[in-house]
């Protein structure tokens, strides 16, 4: 209770500080150029994706930002379907910062059963941490990787990612910022591994396109 305490004290200073310095700042902030999310290529592979529309509920709660959200499939063989968010915010003020997945999960009814930090690939050899949660719901289960992205780090813990919103907007001048989640269905016998291997044939090729959406 206290551990929770604490971190919920962490994040409203993190974010009061950069509130408070972004509205310092809010004349001179810089928006780097990129390209558009719906510019991203709506094939990977064999994996095709069919863009799915953000309730306006949902939208409100995301705040101020550019969405997408498409769901992938592979028909070359028979395996569960891919989900893609990516939310983008181009500036991060008070209460419009990047709000944890893990909370629209479980308001949905998705109980995390298992959760842990893994590393994911770049084309370079270097690695990041990102959250890979096992959710269930009425007996059936899913696995959800994501990760809070900005100007090329890939951060897996919340409170981390509004040490660096405030640090960069300190540093570069800007609040810019990400979150990439990646889910898919479970068999009913299968491991974590198996199934991140199944996201990760998706997200391997989606990792190295991702600076030209969410910038350095």
């Amino acid at each position: 209770m206290r551990d929770a305490s604490f971190r919920f004290v962490v994040v409203v200073l993190l974010m009061g500080a950069a509130g408070f310095l972004l509205q310092a700042r809010s004349n001179s902030e810089i928006f780097p150029p990129r390209e558009p999310l719906s510019s991203l290529p709506n094939q990977f592979g064999p994996w095709v994706g069919q863009e799915l529309v953000i309730d306006q509920q949902t939208l409100d709660i995301l705040g101020a930002g550019e969405f997408l959200h498409r769901n992938f499939e592979n028909p070359r063989q028979r395996e569960p379907w891919v989900d893609l968010l990516i939310a983008y915010f181009p500036s991060q003020r008070a209460g419009d910062t990047i709000h944890s997945p893990n909370h629209c999960l479980q308001g949905a009814g998705w109980v995390p059963i298992q959760r842990e930090v893994i590393r994911l690939s770049r084309p370079d050899g270097s690695t990041f941490p990102a959250n890979r949660f096992v959710t269930s719901k009425a007996g059936d289960r899913e696995l959800v990787i994501y990760w809070y992205q900005a100007h090329n780090r890939g951060v897996a813990n919340e409170y981390w990612s509004k040490y660096y919103l405030v640090t960069d907007s300190i540093r570069m001048n800007r609040s810019d910022g990400a979150l990439v989640r990646l889910i898919t269905p479970m068999y009913r016998k299968e491991t974590p591994e198996a199934a991140q291997a199944r996201v990760m044939g998706l997200g391997s090729q989606l990792i190295p396109l991702l600076n030209r959406y969410i910038p350095r």
